[in-house]
């Protein structure tokens, strides 16, 4: 309901890590995560490793090149899909619908019939983004994960690349 629960909570007050009582606490961080970077949070088991290692694997990270045939890691952080996502190179449905149509080069999602108000429209386009420059000079090759007939929720990834 809006409210902080417990006593007394964990509180993060100028780089100092204290507890204190709901009724000082003005923000809260969205993820318990955001001590680190993106990169870092990737890094599984971080808290066991020694501080050199965990800032090498945060800047090999900054290195890493994109996969021809990405899969699932083996051990994971479980923030994975959110990088994912938060990147932009992942087309994520903005509605509820049904995909209609999917070829290489676009995804056509039937808008459900309570969100055709909002879209003013009945089917929705995305367009997929193949073999494109990127500025790190890589190759971005975006490819559908849904296909034709499938039920779609708001935030659900399409395509990925």
């Amino acid at each position: 309901n809006g409210y902080i629960l417990g006593e007394t909570i964990p509180v993060r007050y100028r780089q100092e890590f204290s507890t204190t009582s709901p009724e000082q606490v003005d923000y809260v961080c969205v993820s318990p995560v955001q001590i680190v970077s993106v990169a870092t949070s990737l890094i599984p088991f971080l808290e066991h490793d020694d501080a050199n290692r965990a800032l090498m694997g945060s800047n090999m990270q900054r290195q890493a090149l994109p996969l021809l045939r990405p899969e699932r890691p083996l051990v994971g952080t479980g923030l994975e899909a959110q990088a994912a996502r938060d990147s932009g190179m992942v087309i994520v449905s903005r509605t509820n619908g049904v995909v209609s149509y999917v070829d290489a080069n676009r995804i056509r999602i039937k808008v459900a019939d309570e969100d055709k108000e909002i879209f003013g429209k009945s089917e929705i386009e995305y367009e997929i983004q193949k073999y494109q420059r990127s500025n790190q000079d890589t190759c971005l090759n975006q490819r559908p994960l849904v296909y034709q007939g499938e039920q779609v929720v708001p935030g659900q990834i399409l395509a990925d690349g």
